[in-house]
């Protein structure tokens, strides 16, 4: 008789039904694909020295999007399963403005926020619709705008700019992530005397001159370009700071 093949015990069948279930966890089997992105909550206040009340916002993120109104006081709040950095664009009539979050928190949508990318689309070497459009599908312009260094040194070039060329001192440099209410000292007596001094058209949206400066300034101050991934590898989604706030 060949005794050569044996049965397993009934141990030792539970066993390797054990270490298989093992394995097949380990190696990512019994489907459900990947998981879903972390719920973010997102607030701010969309503003032109005035309130843009019921403006409709459209959020897209690097995973995830969402869309909400502004209240009667321009102000939203909104919490999506999305993971950061996000777009944020507010419509009201013919007044359609832009802004960044790189995680979540306070965010706001000004005639401000709007030159800010507009600076960070130059120092890319594109434009600020490229940047927009090309968003959702851009490792780079993702990883760019997800660095809170990059962006807030832009933060400060934006406004050191808007000093220089209109002859003021803005009281709030903070003015993407500082919360406001309209009618109140800070950011938005900033965009009231920004207004005034002819940096922010009748639309409620920054002008020429104003969008063109920033342009010029960012082109002066390009980012670095993203670190170049072996193939085979994962690339890191850093980037470095860049972009000082030096002027023209």
């Amino acid at each position: 008789m060949n005794t050569r093949f044996q049965s397993f015990t009934p141990a030792g069948n539970a066993l390797l039904l054990a270490l298989g279930v093992a394995l097949l966890a380990a190696c990512g089997g019994g489907g459900g694909g990947s998981s879903p992105p972390p719920s973010i909550a997102l607030s701010g206040t969309v503003a032109t020295g005035r309130a843009l009340p019921n403006a409709g916002l459209s959020i897209v993120c690097a995973q995830g999007s969402a869309s909400t109104t502004t209240n009667a006081s321009g102000a939203f709040q909104s919490t999506l399963s999305a993971a950061a950095p996000c777009l944020i664009t507010a419509t009201s009539g013919n007044t359609v403005l832009h802004s960044t979050a790189f995680a979540g928190g306070t965010f706001n949508v000004t005639p401000e926020t709007e030159l800010l990318l507009v600076y960070v689309a130059a120092q890319l070497g594109t434009t600020e619709g490229t940047l927009i459009a090309n968003f959702p599908h851009s490792a780079q312009f993702q990883q760019t705008l997800a660095n809170e260094s990059t962006v807030l040194n832009a933060q400060a070039a934006v406004v050191q700019g808007l000093d220089t060329q209109y002859h003021l001192t803005l009281s709030a440099p903070n003015f993407l992530t500082t919360a406001f209410v309209v009618g109140q000292p800070g950011v938005d007596s900033d965009l009231e005397t920004l207004l005034a001094a002819g940096a922010i058209d009748s639309n409620g949206e920054p002008d020429p001159v104003a969008v063109t400066l920033m342009m010029t300034l960012g082109a002066q101050h390009p980012l670095p370009p993203p670190p170049v991934t072996p193939p085979g590898t994962t690339g890191g989604t850093g980037t470095g700071t860049g972009g000082g706030v030096g002027m023209m």
